[in-house]
């Protein structure tokens, strides 16, 4: 059995900064990949970033504000999220790729307002 469990969302007024942490644990030797999806109400989840063997990517709506990271011997993940608006408000949740399988955490939310 594996869990994955994200932190760090709250409410911040636009401009402002969240990092949220990922945490994974469980029945796995090694994670391949980790990634954050993001869902606003009533639109589909959308990939936000995502991180692979120390290459990343970013959907272009948050490149340049938003970085993710990853600490191996911890099994944790992290997207920096800095220059928010209020569009970013959204479930934010982490995804692991595995040897044994990819894995959802329960989503954790973010709301930009003022």
């Amino acid at each position: 059995q594996v869990q994955v469990v994200e932190s760090g969302g709250g409410l911040v007024q636009p401009g402002g900064s969240l990092r949220l942490s990922c945490a994974a644990s469980g029945s796995f030797f090694r994670i391949y990949t980790m990634g954050w999806y993001r869902q606003a109400p009533g639109k589909q989840r959308e990939l936000v970033a995502r991180i692979s063997s120390g290459s990343t990517n970013y959907v272009d709506s948050v490149k340049g504000r938003f970085t993710i990271s990853r600490d191996n011997a911890k099994n944790t993940g992290y997207l920096q999220m800095n220059s928010l608006k209020p569009e970013d408000t959204a479930v934010y949740y982490c995804t692991i790729g595995t040897n044994n399988g990819d894995y959802l955490g329960q989503g954790t939310q973010v709301t930009v307002s003022s």
